[in-house]
């Protein structure tokens, strides 16, 4: 096999440098969206070459071996051994990274649902540290914003309804799937974790965008987001934001937005195009030394 195998494995960190431009300068929804697609592609692109690398541990099968012995034909080795077994032990490892995940934010969402019966979509829970989150539907019951006594108390009137505005933005917009494809693709391959990072703030921006456009007031936003952000301290800002940088980077996107078309596009979806069609070659290679192994 050539090295096309390869480059699906590590053309996703061009992709993450690539998201870098798109991520300042695009529209916070729509790039978020787009970035998760891609991302999902080029974590099946990668997956897909480490499957195939995988599979060529076939040839050391006892009865491939009886075959081999039987024609008196060598049969071609078409990766080192040892690059094999490292693929095959990558793709147990990313899958079972997969499912952790997965699980454990199912049950952090059957935690949430387990703590009261929300009223008109809201739920206020008896904390004194300030926070709210939106917490998505899960079997059938519907998605609801919870948030706690803390955050009440903390703000005043108009600030309550922006982050009950940017919560249900979340909710609406089913933000957790987006976030959830790209963490899904940085667990089958880490070199998406960027892209995942990206997202994440994309999506809170994006919230920020939908609440200040239901508040008519761009500051309000923005000092309901630094209001909780000094009351919690440099940990995060309670579900209504993240990291200290970002908090930062999304009051700067409120008070003053960012220009440009998006640039950065063209680059990533060039990126994955070529994942795919790399893959697709390495596919073509893997189904010619097949042949050869069933014809020995």
């Amino acid at each position: 096999m050539t090295f096309l195998v390869y480059l699906p494995l590590l053309l996703p960190g061009l992709l993450a440098l690539g998201s870098v431009r798109l991520a300042a300068t695009g529209r916070p929804e729509r790039v978020a969206r787009w970035l998760a697609a891609v991302a999902a592609m080029a974590a099946a692109a990668s997956t897909a070459s480490l499957v195939l690398l995988a599979l060529t541990l076939l040839d050391d099968l006892p009865t491939m071996e009886v075959r081999e012995h039987r024609s008196n034909f060598t049969l071609p080795e078409p990766v080192p051994g040892p690059v094999a077994l490292a693929a095959a032990a990558a793709l147990v490892w990313f899958a079972c990274r997969s499912v952790r995940q997965h699980r454990g934010r199912v049950a952090a969402a059957r935690h949430l649902h387990a703590c009261g019966t929300p009223h008109e979509g809201i739920l206020v829970a008896a904390w004194s540290r300030p926070a709210a989150v939106a917490v998505p539907a899960l079997a059938g019951r519907a998605g609801f914003v919870l948030v706690t006594s803390g955050l009440l108390r903390l703000l005043d009137p108009a600030e309550r309804a922006a982050v009950l505005a940017h919560e249900r933005s979340h909710l609406s917009r089913r933000h957790h799937h987006i976030v959830a494809v790209t963490a899904a693709a940085a667990a089958l391959n880490p070199l998406l974790r960027p892209v995942t990072d990206r997202v994440a703030l994309l999506v809170e921006r994006g919230a920020d965008e939908d609440a200040a456009a239901e508040a008519g007031d761009r500051v309000l936003v923005a000092r309901a987001i630094g209001t909780v952000a000094l009351a919690t301290g440099p940990r995060g800002t309670g579900g209504l934001g993240m990291a200290a940088s970002d908090t930062v980077r999304r009051v700067e996107a409120l008070l003053d937005p960012p220009g440009g078309t998006g640039g950065g596009a063209t680059a990533t979806a060039v990126t994955v195009a070529v994942s795919l069609v790399a893959g697709g070659a390495a596919l073509v290679d893997f189904v010619g030394v097949a042949a050869t192994w069933l014809s020995a």
